[in-house]
Formats: structure tokens, C-alpha cells, sequence
């Protein structure tokens, strides 16, 4: 019986399809905005209405059934399928696709599966292509990997056999919200104190490391120090995907990367565009995340008169990320000596902000660590700031703040230079 139900339901949303391929104007990219959509449902239901009784026999629906089937019939020709509602879920800051049949999504940090699902793969690579078209993107069996940002801002990556075995698998980073410093405090990521110092460094043209693991929210950290620069300085970013958000921001300069083409030619890599950068006057350098020989390049950035450079790291403790920097320098081609990217990076750093992921699922800045020098044990480092856990609470959220540890920051020379107010309780 409940196939049979299935089976008519079916029926009528291909008969609902072709209407609606009837009813839709020419498109590029296949989206339509909220009222456009509306007004799809509006006219999919005056033609469900007008459906002869006898070919609803079966179906059972119900209004709320009715609107489901419509909205679902909607989403498979103009929209994402199961993704569509997903993308527009504030709560969802992660999306996993792992095949037609499995998607899974991150909320508040933990991961959870949902009972959506395409059809098969081909219906999986219709979206894909759909979502991929808009921003100019595209994935075959000759290019079967791909990463971009969508239109609205969301990070894209898609892998299709014969590279995954799961079939197509599709990981989208959704947008984050416009985050100001004081989300940043209330949602429990940063103490006052430590946000006041370093929105003080900021304005003060500290440069800064700022590292973690992947999806600790290293971006968001950047764009919401970004926030302290003065509107009156222009400021170049570097990426090899578009992530960077600098809300209201008139002088930016947005520089990214580009692929290889099919050939394996075309190729622009970051360590091309940091030269670049550098010759447009930029009053503040940020990149999106080094990677390569372009750490070299940043790195001679900070000691050639370029302060206020940010740039952001994978690594698992502040110190780790300054080993990896130093490797990415050893990776520029350069016969260089490994002490004297040490002795570099230590005289041009003055901070590393290192993010942790906690259990739960939350983020908090770790350590706000500052650049002493070089021994022969590799980087002499000193906490300015340190997260202490207090525990966790009942519903599992773990309790703690970033505390200022008492030491004097070596960079408050930077402040006097730039006559930026020293907080009345850092030492001094």
C-alpha cells in the first residue's frame, strides 16, 4: 500500500515538473530569488488544483503534503534538491555530502546526520553542476576536483570518481554571519581583555600569525580584526579562494589565485600575487593562508617597512606554526640556511593567536603568544594569554577564559610609534 502511495506521489511530481519547465523563463544559473520562488509555488498550486480528481486517486496528500511536493518538485528543477534548505538553516555552518545517499552537517560544532537525500548520482551531479555554473565552475571525469566560492560567499569543494569511491562528495563551508569583536567576547571565543589587546595591536600595526586547526575559525578571526583598521588605509588580500569578508570596506583590494587549466598551464600561485601586492601600495598585507614559497615573501614584507601584516597558519600550537612558516620559507627555491628564516621570522613576527577546538565543538582563542627570538632549541617564546578551562557543564559546554598572564608585551613600542592607547592593565 505504501508503495502504491509512493508510486502515484511520484507520478505527480513528474507531471508537476514538466509544468513547471513549462512556466520558467531561460535562466543562466538555474536560481531564483525568494519572491520569484514564491510565486513558482503559487502557480504549481493552481495547477495541482486544476489536476482531475481521478489522477490524485492514491496519492493522500495532505495541504501541508501538498505545499511539501510542491516546494520539493521547486528545489530538483531550479534549486539544489535537499541542499536548498540546508543552505538557508543559519545554524548550519558546514555541509558534507558523502555520496547521493548521506549528508551529513555541522551545528554549534558538532556533526550530525540528516535524513534528506538525491536521488542517485545523477541527480547529485546536476546540483553540483548547477551550484558549480554560477560561479563559473565546473568538475568532469578529465577535472574531477574543484574548489571555489559560491554567490553567496560559501566555500565549495567537490570530488567525483574515480578520485572518491562514494561517489560524488561535496563539502560546503556556508557563510558566516558578520561577526563583530563583541559576538566574538559573548560567544565565549576571547575574554574583554584579551579582545581590547589585540584590537589595540591591531591599530597598532603588530604583525600577527594567526593558526589553528582546519575549521577553528581562523578566517572569521581575521575579518573580525580586520574591523580595527582604519577605513582611511588600503588594504590588499591574498587567497587562494575568496573567504575573506571586511564589512564595509571601500579600499580593498581582493587578489586570488588561480588553477592550472586542464594542461596543467595558467597557473597564478600566491607567491606571484604577494609580489605584486606589494608593488600597489598597501598600507595593510593580509593572506588568506601560506602555503608555499609565498611565506618567504610576506615574511621580507614585515621587515621591509610593511607592518600590520596578517596571515594565517595550519598548525596545532603557536610554536608549530612557526616551525611551519619556516619550512614554507625553505620551500621558496632559495638556498637558504634554516637559522636565518629562524632569525627572520623572530625579529618580523610580534604575534602568533592560536584557535583550539574544544570537545563540544566550541572555538576559543588558545594562547596570544608573543615572539622573543631564536636559541639553539628553535623559537623562544612567551604566553601574553592563555585559555584556562574551568570544566565542563551539564549540557556538556565547556567553561573557561582567555587570562591575561601579567607578562609585558614586546610590541607596545609599536604602540607608542603609532599613538595607539596602551590598556590601562597590560604591564608595562
Amino acid at each position: 500500500m505504501v508503495a502504491e502511495v509512493n508510486g502515484a506521489q511520484e507520478r505527480l511530481k513528474a507531471r508537476l515538473k514538466m509544468r513547471l519547465v513549462d512556466l520558467l523563463e531561460a535562466t543562466p544559473d538555474g536560481y531564483r530569488s525568494t519572491a520569484q520562488r514564491k510565486g513558482l509555488e503559487e502557480n504549481l498550486t493552481q495547477v495541482f488544483k486544476a489536476f482531475p480528481v481521478e489522477d490524485l486517486r492514491g496519492s493522500k496528500l495532505s495541504s501541508e503534503d501538498e505545499l511539501r511536493l510542491i516546494r520539493e518538485v521547486i528545489d530538483d528543477v531550479v534549486g539544489l534538491g535537499p541542499l536548498d534548505r540546508l543552505l538557508a538553516d543559519p545554524t548550519v555552518t558546514e555541509i558534507m555530502v558523502n555520496g547521493p545517499h548521506e549528508i551529513f552537517v555541522e551545528r554549534k560544532g558538532q556533526l550530525t546526520r540528516i535524513d534528506g537525500k538525491f536521488r542517485d548520482v545523477s541527480h547529485l551531479m546536476t546540483v553540483i553542476e548547477r551550484m558549480l555554473s554560477s560561479a563559473g565552475l565546473s568538475v568532469n571525469e578529465s577535472n574531477p576536483l574543484c574548489d571555489g566560492t559560491l554567490a553567496d560567499g560559501s566555500r565549495i569543494n567537490v570530488i567525483i570518481p574515480p578520485l572518491v569511491l562514494n561517489g560524488p562528495v561535496v563539502t560546503i563551508r556556508t557563510k558566516s554571519t558578520a561577526w563583530t569583536m563583541e559576538n566574538y567576547v559573548k560567544a565565549g571565543a576571547l575574554s574583554e581583555q584579551a579582545a581590547e589587546f589585540l584590537r589595540a595591536c591591531v591599530r597598532a600595526k603588530v604583525n600577527m600569525v594567526i593558526s589553528g586547526g582546519t575549521s577553528t575559525g581562523k578566517t572569521t578571526l581575521v575579518s573580525i580584526l580586520a574591523n580595527d583598521i582604519s577605513k582611511e588605509e588600503r588594504i590588499i588580500t591574498i587567497e587562494n579562494v575568496a573567504e575573506l569578508e571586511l564589512h564595509g570596506r571601500e579600499h580593498w583590494i581582493r587578489l586570488v589565485g588561480k588553477a592550472p587549466n586542464l594542461e596543467g598551464r595558467g597557473e597564478i600561485p600566491l607567491r606571484t600575487l604577494v609580489k605584486n601586492a606589494l608593488r600597489m601600495r598597501p598600507d595593510r598585507l593580509i593572506l588568506g593562508e601560506a602555503r608555499g614559497g609565498e611565506a618567504l615573501d610576506v615574511v621580507q614584507a614585515m621587515h621591509s617597512g610593511h607592518d600590520g601584516v596578517m596571515t594565517v597558519l595550519h598548525a596545532n600550537t603557536p610554536r608549530a606554526a612557526l616551525e611551519r612558516l619556516e619550512t614554507l620559507m625553505l620551500m621558496s627555491g632559495l638556498d637558504l640556511p634554516p637559522a636565518a628564516c629562524r632569525t627572520q621570522i623572530a625579529s618580523a613576527v610580534d604575534l602568533v593567536i592560536h584557535i583550539g577546538r574544544y570537545a563540544d565543538g566550541s572555538r576559543h582563542v588558545a594562547a596570544i603568544t608573543q615572539v622573543h627570538g631564536t636559541s639553539q632549541e628553535g623559537f623562544e617564546l612567551e604566553d601574553l594569554f592563555v585559555f584556562e578551562a574551568q570544566g565542563y557543564t551539564s549540557d556538556g559546554r565547556l567553561q573557561g577564559s582567555c587570562r591575561y598572564t601579567g607578562v609585558k608585551p614586546k610590541c607596545l613600542s609599536k604602540f607608542h610609534l603609532s599613538n595607539v592607547e596602551v590598556p590601562s592593565w597590560v604591564t608595562t
